[in-house]
């Protein structure tokens, strides 16, 4: 996925991961897209510091299924 489909899919309210289901990609109150992992919480930005480019490889995004969810 593109860095603009991602923004578009988790605006639209459909749950992206990065890698595997433990990585969701979220927007803040702020308006920032974080990559978090959800058993800690930690988090990093969806693209680095200057905005050019995705914290990750385009083909490690993907919208989950909804039996693929962890809770």
């Amino acid at each position: 996925m593109t860095m603009q489909e991602i923004k578009q899919a988790v605006d639209a309210g459909n749950r992206v991961h990065w890698s595997n289901a433990g990585y969701v990609v979220t927007r803040d109150r702020l308006a920032q897209y974080l990559i978090t992992f959800k058993k800690n919480g930690s988090a990093i930005g969806l693209i680095n510091r200057d905005g050019t480019r995705l914290n990750g490889k385009q083909d490690e995004f993907f919208i989950a299924n909804s039996t693929e969810v962890l809770q």
